[in-house]
């Protein structure tokens, strides 16, 4: 993961940089701007596997649901979590009754897959804190 030392921006500024979407993801996390590292096949692999299976148990049901890759946006945070899980009645839904683009909200539940040079305190922090 790669820090970028820059000089001090809000998390309001963050969201309205117009490249905070692009591949590489970045993250703002207490005034610090972070780059995720780019997933491999085998990362993408699981994180497709894992929305999968809890889709299939929690959609039907109206429980909750699983996206990869979702932009959270809450407290001084804005964070990319590999899986991202929503209790059914916290999911923003717009007037057309489909999810709605933007989460203003914590994660219930996140999923992280570890990259081979990703701190596991980095990762771990960003759990804790949903």
């Amino acid at each position: 993961m790669t820090t970028t030392p820059i000089l001090p921006l809000s998390l309001e500024d963050f969201l309205n940089k117009t490249n905070i979407d692009e591949l590489p993801t970045w993250e703002y996390i207490n005034g610090e701007i972070l780059q995720k590292p780019m997933p491999q096949r085998q990362h993408s692999k699981l994180q497709y596997k894992l929305c999968e299976t809890i889709n299939q148990v929690a959609e039907n049901s109206n429980i909750a649901y699983a996206l990869p890759e979702l932009r959270c946006r809450f407290g001084d945070r804005s964070i990319v979590p590999d899986v991202s899980i929503f209790y059914w009645e916290r999911i923003p839904i717009t007037t057309e009754g489909e999810i709605a683009n933007q989460f203003n909200s914590f994660p219930n539940w996140t999923i992280e897959i570890l990259s081979p040079n990703q701190k596991p305190t980095k990762v771990i922090d960003n759990i804790l804190h949903c």
